[in-house]
C-alpha cells in the first residue's frame, strides 16, 4: 500500500513530489533541505541547516510510523564538500548508533541558500499490533 507524506512545503506542489513515500515497510524520504517550512526561512550556517534537515526528516519519518533507527541508507548532497566535516557532530547525533549506509555527493542544489540536502531510505520494523512486513 502506497502512501504519500507532505511537509506542507510549497515546493512539493510546485515541482510535483512528496516529502516521503511509504510503500509497505519502506519509507523513501525525498532530498530534504534546511528550510524551516513553518516560516519558509533558512539559516546561512551549514551546521544549522543540517540540524533543520534532520528535524524535517524526523517529522516525515514519524508521520510514516518510522524513526531514525529505521534508516538504512542516507545520501548527503553539498555544493561545497568542505562543508561536510563541520556537519559530522550533528549527523552523528542522529545516526551514530544507527550507522546506515551513507554517501556524500558534492553537487549544486536548487537554491544558492541551500548548503546541504539529505535523503534517507528507511525500512520500518513491524511493531506488535501492526501488520507484518515479512
Amino acid at each position: 500500500m502506497r502512501r504519500l507524506i507532505s511537509s506542507g512545503s510549497s515546493f512539493e506542489a510546485e515541482i510535483g513530489y512528496a516529502r516521503a513515500v511509504v510503500d509497505g515497510p519502506w519509507v523513501f524520504v525525498s532530498g530534504t533541505t534546511g528550510f524551516d517550512y513553518a516560516s519558509m526561512s533558512i539559516s546561512d550556517d551549514v551546521v544549522a541547516q543540517a540540524e533543520q534537515c534532520l528535524k524535517n526528516i524526523g517529522a516525515a519519518l514519524a508521520e510514516a510510523d518510522a524513526s531514525f533507527e529505521d534508516v538504512v541508507r542516507v545520501h548527503y548532497i553539498l555544493p561545497n564538500a568542505a562543508d561536510f566535516e563541520p556537519c559530522w557532530p550533528v549527523l552523528r547525533k542522529y545516526f551514530g548508533t544507527v550507522r546506515p549506509a551513507a554517501t556524500m555527493f558534492a553537487a549544486g542544489l536548487a537554491d544558492p541558500r541551500m548548503k546541504i540536502e539529505i535523503e534517507v531510505t528507511a525500512r520500518r520494523r513491524a511493531a506488535s499490533g501492526q501488520e507484518s512486513f515479512t
